[in-house]
């Protein structure tokens, strides 16, 4: 009978249970007695443990074949087949001991199926069924955690709530997951604290704060660290910097940088001529930066229209009724700027909606006299001299007194 001892007092390797083949054991659920009191043979997996990366300067002892059939008087040659036998490991043949002679990874290899036999010497027959067993590479916590699907790059929106999820960023240890804790990973937050939080079992990045401004700062860089052994002392770490972008909201009104504007246009400019632009300025980006315009006052909008252009957000002023100098030189439109996407939620912010005050100057133009004939019929005697006074006519400058009429 063909024995594997486990070497349980030699320190980094070990087996589970010692492992039998041959007469003397039967399969499970199998009658142990066969007819004529013969036991029938039978197979029982073995499995051997040794520690991986292990150090020493001597090969590191594995475990023991033995055959009960051995008298130690060296008739019988161990010997083994399998992957890495006479290279990895080597066996004793007249002791059976099987040692490890290269430093192993388990990382790389995790386990060795291999073959025992028991030969007679002289003549290299095998004396027994040969017994199949394996040799498990015992894991050390060697390997830290990496993040391997870097860079991050995550988004939340301004103003956004404590504790919105951002993205989940995941570490993988390639210790062994099943054996201790030497795979199992926890995160936590190296920088970026203040705003931020990681769930220490699933990865997943929180806002800390509810006041994540991006007119103030648009983007953070935080970095997260894993720590194995379930972040107790001695576990390795790996860390990853995540980008975190705050995207806008409308939480700015529009505001004009003046509380006056001048402009000038001649008083014979055609309807629909522009007299000038103004602009309100809005801290955020995007659509929420859009915005119409209007003119608020009753004269403005008789004499004045407003419009918004698309591609600058200005307010173009243009003459929507025929000016006149004479009747009146200055005109003060009260214009105001609204945004068009007003969200619902910063509406206690305050009014999204600014005014600034436009004066028109219009320009005087010199304009031709105008006659102005006598409301009555004019009469002349038939036989008038040349000469005589028939009537009067009168023009009028409509201008200002600087232009007489010659």
């Amino acid at each position: 009978m063909l024995l594997l001892f486990c070497a349980i007092q030699e320190p980094g390797s070990w087996a589970t249970r010692t492992a039998v083949e041959g007469p003397g054991l039967g399969e499970p659920g199998d009658p142990a007695l066969l007819a004529g009191g013969r036991v029938k043979r039978g197979w029982v997996w073995n499995q051997f443990f040794v520690v991986e990366e292990y150090t020493g300067t001597e090969p590191l002892y594995v475990g023991k074949i033995h055959s009960d059939s051995d008298e130690g008087d060296g008739s019988i040659k161990y010997t083994i087949s399998g992957e890495g036998a006479g290279t990895i490991f080597l066996i004793d043949e007249i002791t059976g001991d099987i040692h490890a002679t290269e430093r192993l990874d388990r990382e790389q290899k995790t386990f060795y199926t291999l073959r025992a036999q028991a030969r007679d010497r002289q003549t290299d027959q095998l004396l027994e069924p040969e017994s199949e067993f394996i040799i498990k590479v015992q894991d050390i916590n060697d390997s830290e955690p990496r993040f391997l699907e870097g860079p991050y790059i995550g988004s939340v929106a301004e103003l956004s709530p404590v504790g919105t999820s951002v993205m989940q960023v995941m570490a993988s240890d390639a210790d062994d997951p099943t054996y201790g804790s030497s795979a199992r990973v926890v995160y936590s937050v190296l920088e970026g604290e203040q705003h931020f939080t990681v769930d220490s079992k699933t990865g997943v990045i929180r806002t800390a704060v509810a006041d994540l401004d991006r007119e103030t700062q648009d983007r953070y860089e935080v970095v997260i660290r894993a720590t194995d052994m379930a972040g107790q002392l001695g576990g390795l770490s790996g860390s990853t910097t995540v980008t975190i972008v705050v995207t806008d909201v409308n939480d700015n009104p529009p505001r004009f940088p003046q509380k006056m504007y001048q402009f000038s246009i001649v008083e014979t400019a055609p309807v629909g001529t522009a007299i000038g632009r103004v602009k309100a300025e809005d801290s955020d980006v995007g659509e929420n930066t859009d915005m119409t315009y209007q003119v608020k006052d009753e004269e403005g909008v008789e004499m004045f229209k407003v419009t918004t252009d698309s591609n600058t957000q200005e307010a173009v002023i243009t003459v929507q009724k025929p000016l006149d100098y004479e009747s009146k030189k200055v005109h003060t439109v009260v214009v105001e700027a609204l945004n068009k996407f007003v969200d619902p939620r910063f509406v206690d912010l305050g009014t999204f909606r600014d005014q600034t005050i436009v004066r028109v100057s219009v320009l005087d133009v010199d304009e031709p006299p105008e006659f102005r004939p006598p409301s009555n019929l004019m009469e002349v005697q038939e036989d008038a001299h040349v000469g005589s006074i028939v009537g009067v006519v009168t023009a009028l400058d409509p201008d200002t007194a600087n232009h007489p009429v010659r």
